[in-house]
Formats: C-alpha cells, sequence, structure tokens
C-alpha cells in the first residue's frame, strides 16, 4: 500500500502558486513540489496527487491519497470526474489536468481521504511547506495549461 498526501496553495487566486507531494511505501519517503508563476489553488491541489500518481513505478499499486482538497477528493469520490469526461468538460475548468489525472489514475487502485487542512496532520503540513516554499522562488515558470486558456 502506497500513502500520498497532497496539498497545493497560492498567493492570491489566480496568482503565483505551489504543490506539494509525500508519497510514502514502507520504509521509503519522497517528497515532491514545485511552483508556477501564474495558477489557482484547485489547479496546485490536483497537479499534486497527479505528480504523486506519476512518480509510482509499476501499475496496479493500492494507493491512498489524503488531500485537504473537496474539490479534488469530491470530484472523483463522487463521480463528477466521470461525467466531466462523458460531457467533454463543457464549461468546466482544468481540462488539461483532469486529462492526466485520469491517464494515470487508471493505472492503479486509488482510495481518496479527506483530511482538514491546516489541523495538525504531519504529512499534510509538510505538503502545505513544500508548497509555499515552491512558489516562494524567483524565476517561476508559468503553468501553459492555466496562462492558455486565459483571455
Amino acid at each position: 500500500m502506497v500513502t500520498i498526501y497532497t496539498d497545493g496553495a497560492s498567493s492570491g487566486n489566480p496568482g503565483p502558486g505551489g504543490f506539494g507531494t509525500v508519497l510514502l511505501y514502507k520504509q521509503h519517503r519522497k517528497e515532491l513540489s514545485g511552483g508556477f508563476r501564474h495558477t489557482t489553488n484547485n489547479r496546485m491541489e490536483l497537479l499534486a496527487v497527479i505528480c504523486g500518481l506519476e512518480a509510482l513505478n509499476r501499475p496496479g499499486l493500492e494507493v491512498t491519497v489524503y488531500s485537504d482538497s473537496k474539490y479534488v477528493v469530491d470530484a472523483v469520490e463522487k463521480g463528477w470526474l466521470r461525467s466531466w469526461l462523458q460531457k467533454g468538460f463543457k464549461n468546466k475548468k482544468n481540462e488539461d489536468l483532469w486529462r492526466r489525472f485520469w491517464q494515470v489514475y487508471q493505472k492503479h487502485k486509488v482510495r481518496f481521504r479527506w483530511v482538514k487542512g491546516h489541523d495538525g496532520n504531519k504529512e499534510n503540513e509538510r505538503c502545505d511547506e513544500l508548497a509555499v516554499k515552491s512558489y516562494q522562488t524567483s524565476d517561476l515558470p508559468p503553468d501553459e495549461g492555466y496562462e492558455q486558456n486565459q483571455g
């Protein structure tokens, strides 16, 4: 069983943003993070999950994802994503990331667990630290999926 903790953060919405991901498997631990110059919190929450799943080396793993994002957890657990896919994402945001998520999600047996953010969960707090630190650096790259779909 692989455990993935995720969080996204932004300074403004939209604004600079970042994601943080912690993967745990037996005695192994891996931390991932990244930041962008102009994005949204929802995109960073979703990207944190995607990067965690993409970091897995083999298909078919049992994975539990802990996220404080109702947007991500509910979209998957309540079946909204399947409906969005069937309807071609008509009038839905973040289509590029949801399609990327869907590709990697189908490779594993993934369960989502919502955790309350900023409530003392050690790994969720670490993900938040990673996310915030990642967008507080200079020379942030563009979130091309976001910037291309604006304006």
